[in-house]
């Protein structure tokens, strides 16, 4: 910072999107910056999100926020995968966990070994051989450490209440030097020069100058939609879904499932989040098949228990701005783009959004090479999330009904047909150096939903075969061993709000 001022940060909107930014940034930062964030109380927030993805973890550690205060705070659980009940087909179920599938051999991937032995689908599942895909099926958790073969046996995440969430980010941000501002954004002022954003004029009057603008205004993009142009891209042609209906339930008794279930529906699918006071209930659904109304009677009717709050409904384009950076404005959140919730990615690509905004923070004024890097790594990170999210839908045997008949007939886009076509050829992922979802998502993912390749790594014929199910076998004990040594889920959430210890 050659100047030696302050940078003046301007964030438009708060919830989950813009507290976590104001959080991080001036957890990062500190005195560099002078952040302000401006939300109405007026302007609902989306909130439903409640499931998320391994990565928020790491986004708590760096704050320093204690886990048992946070999950506390949004009375969350834990959460170790994501049950795919009736994708494949119907009756079928398979679980996307936090793991690895077996270790690697000789430098080849676990899977094509189980490949080799299970020719004819009569062995063991290939979850079987994942820690965390056998602590959910058995409702037991306990953080990863020695006893449970170390600290990368396996990973984990949390279902969280939404709407508690924003609010404790908030009380941490402000108390470390954001100021939240609340009103309403009524103007955009633009520098008639250069075209950047120049002020925001509020609802009382007050004028905000900035030097860096942060929109996290959700659906309505105020600045970088709105007032820069910034043109949409959509993907609605390879994910259909542009709806949802929400609808809180009572969670039944009993040991709390430490996952998120996604079950298909005839026009879509649902989710069930199970939090500490509550279950979670959603269908994302495309309205070219189904009507709201329909769709609201459909998830209604499958509640567990006693609905907590009337249905809502949620209408959203899949796609994302052509630039998350433009100009002086960067979009986080939904204000940059929208990919539906089957995966929980959504809290993921603010948190990553945010780290390349700290990485390429512009303290000595705004480079375009910065803002470009900024923005390839964003789309690059959109893409890779889009063709996960397309396999669900499309590596389907379902063929009874309009809407399944048509994702599973549909051309995909390219990227997605030759990751396709590596996989049914040699049973091999493509690799990438960035991205949530690494081999053993896509491998958990296509063999769950009963894509079998038609080969293997050759390597993978040379051990023997008795000693290879030998080997297979003892690791099978192993991680049955480890997660009986583990306590429910409900016990060690329990035990972790009474401080008490509980050992795995």
């Amino acid at each position: 910072m050659a100047d030696g001022k302050r940078r003046r940060v301007i964030i438009v909107g708060g919830g989950t999107a813009g507290w976590m930014t104001a959080a991080a940034l001036v957890q990062a930062l500190g005195s560099l910056v002078s952040i302000r964030l401006v939300e109405s109380a007026e302007i609902g927030i989306v909130g439903v999100g409640e499931a998320t993805f391994p990565h928020l973890r790491l986004f708590l550690r760096r704050l320093g926020i204690d886990e048992a205060a946070f999950m506390a705070a949004t009375h969350a659980t834990y959460k170790l995968g994501i049950m795919f009940n009736d994708f494949g087909a119907l009756g079928e179920e398979y679980m996307h966990g936090f793991a690895s599938f077996g270790e690697p051999l000789a430098g080849v991937p676990f899977h094509h070994y189980w490949l080799r032995l299970n020719q004819d689908a009569t062995g063991a599942a290939i979850g079987d051989y994942s820690m965390a895909v056998a602590a959910a099926r058995a409702r037991r958790f306990h953080p990863p450490g020695p006893a449970l073969g170390g600290d990368d046996a396996f990973s984990y995440a949390y279902q969280f209440d939404a709407t508690r969430f924003a609010p404790f980010l908030r009380g941490f941000a402000c108390a470390r030097g954001v100021e939240r501002i609340e009103a309403t954004v009524c103007r955009v002022e633009r520098d008639g020069a250069s075209g950047d954003i120049a002020a925001l004029e509020l609802g009382d009057g007050t004028r905000l100058e900035g030097d860096l603008f942060i929109d996290c205004s959700g659906f309505r993009s105020l600045l970088l939609g709105d007032a820069l142009g910034e043109g949409w891209e959509s993907w609605a042609d390879w994910l259909p879904c542009d709806r949802a209906v929400a609808m809180p339930c009572a969670r039944p008794p009993g040991e709390i499932e430490p996952f998120t279930r996604a079950i298909a529906m005839p026009s879509g699918w649902r989710w069930r989040i199970p939090l500490q006071h509550r279950l979670g209930n959603g269908y994302v659904f495309s309205s070219a098949f189904v009507s709201e109304d329909e769709a609201t009677a459909q998830l209604a009717a499958v509640l567990e228990g006693e609905p907590l709050a009337d249905p809502r409904i949620l209408k959203f384009q899949p796609g994302r701005r052509r630039r998350a950076w433009s100009r002086d404005v960067v979009g986080i959140g939904l204000a940059s783009g929208f990919l539906e919730p089957m995966e929980s990615t959504s809290i993921y690509l603010v948190q990553i959004a945010i780290d390349w905004l700290l990485e390429l923070f512009p303290l000595d004024g705004i480079d375009t090479r910065d803002q470009q890097m900024f923005n390839e790594l964003i789309d690059f990170e959109y893409a890779r999330i889009r063709d996960f999210l397309i396999l669900h839908y499309h590596a389907t045997r379902r063929d009874d009904s309009l809407f399944w008949n048509r994702m599973r007939t549909m051309e995909v886009p390219e990227s997605l047909a030759e990751r396709l076509a590596l996989w049914r050829r040699s049973a091999r992922v493509a690799q990438f150096g960035r991205g949530p979802f690494l081999e053993p998502s896509w491998v958990a993912v296509l063999l769950g939903q009963g894509i079998r390749p038609q080969g293997w790594d050759a390597r993978a014929q040379l051990p023997d075969a008795a000693g290879l199910r030998s080997a297979m076998a003892r690791l099978k004990s192993d991680i049955d061993r480890r997660v009986a040594s583990m306590p429910g889920h409900a016990s060690y959430v329990q035990a972790l709000a009474s401080g008490a210890s509980i050992n795995g």
